[in-house]
């Protein structure tokens, strides 16, 4: 029982910060985690330990969160509805407004990325996960995390305001 709350006390942040990168949803992220770990320990056997814990842990949580989306019939994209409310500012009511604008137009673009390079770059801006820890959950080196984050800076440079 022990081993249980150490892995959850280990992992359970990394998978909450993947969800909530994905959903925008904070309450949604909690019941994810929770419903993850209660699959993880039903089906530890399957565990096969050819990848890191936390990318084993990662994917069960996107197949529920996927699992969700059809059951409530939610299209896969993020709303920008949603992502302003993730957007939180300290300053005077002018700037929370240009700020939010500004944001959404780039939200808007990372949309137009592939789905890979997209997730690299919420993962980073949005989860505030190291390099090691997206190419863990994405099954990838920590150098692919890099040249995924760089090249997708690079490509919204290239996407065109709408």
């Amino acid at each position: 029982m022990q081993d249980i709350e150490k892995i959850y006390n280990s992992y359970a942040k990394t998978v909450y910060k993947y969800i909530f990168c994905l959903s925008k949803d904070e309450e949604l992220s909690k019941e994810i985690v929770q419903e993850t770990f209660e699959v993880a320990i039903k089906n530890i056997n399957r565990f096969k330990g050819d990848c890191k814990i936390s990318t084993w842990l990662c994917q069960i949580a996107k197949y529920i969160w996927y699992k969700n989306l059809r059951k409530s019939k939610k299209i896969s994209n993020i709303s920008f509805e949603e992502l302003e409310n993730v957007i939180v500012s300290n300053e005077i009511i002018e700037d929370k407004l240009f700020e939010k604008q500004e944001k959404i137009k780039l939200f808007k673009k990372i949309q137009k990325l592939d789905e890979e390079t997209r997730n690299v770059i919420y993962l980073r801006i949005l989860g505030n996960l190291s390099y090691k820890e997206i190419a863990e959950i994405m099954g990838k080196t920590t150098t692919w995390a890099r040249v995924t984050f760089f090249r997708g800076k690079e490509k919204l440079k290239e996407v065109k305001d709408e």
